[in-house]
């Protein structure tokens, strides 16, 4: 089925969930999204809307074109540079793929995930949506970390690529 006509499939207010985190035990930079997308949730992939640009930054990142790879091979690559996916909604009922209108939300269970990671020292958060909700997750938690409020790599969120891939650097650092 076409990527267009799977995406309206999602686009009435149902109830939709987050995918698996993308961990192990060496994540050391651990990237939190909000709810995976309509586009996202039709290919079962992270990020998988053409225009969001997360893979491009990353690969910016990491000087490997994960772009180009399959997506197991890019799951894998960032596994590799220690690098972990997850988002911080586990399920709600959503019209669309935009963070506002998240309605009748559950949390994931953040902080057991980051208690089976021992070499973790910095949490990104995708958006500001996810940096919201995450925060109130961690609660006093956060201060063990390095946070990072990173500019969503949505095409919803119209900042140019050069300002947006500045502040995603922060990950390198």
């Amino acid at each position: 089925m076409p990527l267009a006509v799977q995406t309206k499939m999602f686009n009435a207010e149902t109830s939709k969930r987050s995918f698996a985190p993308v961990v192990d035990v060496n994540t050391c930079i651990l990237i939190l999204g909000s709810l995976p997308g309509d586009a996202s949730l039709a290919q079962q992939q992270y990020y998988a809307h053409p225009q969001n640009r997360f893979w491009h930054l990353l690969s910016e990142l990491i000087s490997v074109n994960l772009v180009e790879q399959e997506y197991l091979l890019r799951l894998q690559t960032l596994l590799e540079h220690h690098i972990g996916l997850w988002d911080v909604v586990a399920q709600a009922k959503r019209r669309g793929s935009l963070d506002s209108q998240i309605r009748e939300r559950d949390d994931n269970d953040l902080l057991s995930l980051i208690s089976t990671l021992p070499r973790l020292h910095t949490i990104a958060f995708n958006g500001a949506t996810a940096g919201k909700i995450g925060l109130k997750i961690l609660g006093e938690q956060q201060t063990r970390y390095r946070i990072l409020h990173l500019p969503s790599s949505s095409p919803a969120h119209t900042m140019a690529y050069a300002l947006k891939l500045t502040s995603w650097q922060m990950l390198d650092k």
